[in-house]
């Protein structure tokens, strides 16, 4: 089964960290990220931009309405991601609990993923 692990942290928090602060967290994430490759785990994972550059969209009245930036405010933003292949929701939980960013403040989001259909893939395949 495959598993979603959404990585939140706070951005302000984030920028005000040191260099060797952020290079310690990034070393930790690119061994962290060998490891899943390396288990087999892994699947797909990137970094995301900040909320700065986001943008929503939406539909009003039956017209589609783009807005800068995130969709709500919150303490904590979704910053990345890792989705990986695990047995069941034990794993996924052991895998999430070895993220860097738990050990700085943020925290993982583990969402298992819905298998998509073969009618829908061969749908999606037109």
């Amino acid at each position: 089964m495959q598993y979603l692990l959404l990585i939140h942290d706070d951005e302000a928090r984030r920028a005000n960290r040191s260099q060797s602060e952020r290079d310690r967290l990034l070393q930790a994430y690119g061994e962290f990220t060998q490891e899943i490759v390396k288990s087999g785990h892994f699947r797909a994972g990137a970094q995301l931009q900040p909320t700065s550059t986001a943008t929503t969209v939406r539909e009003k009245n039956g017209r589609t309405v783009t807005t800068d930036g995130p969709f709500a405010e919150t303490k904590e933003q979704l910053g990345g991601y890792y989705l990986v292949e695990c047995a069941d929701l034990d794993e996924a939980l052991a895998i999430a609990a070895r993220i860097p960013s738990i050990h700085v403040g943020g925290s993982i989001e583990v969402r298992p993923l819905v298998p998509m259909s073969e009618s829908l893939r061969t749908a999606a395949a037109r």
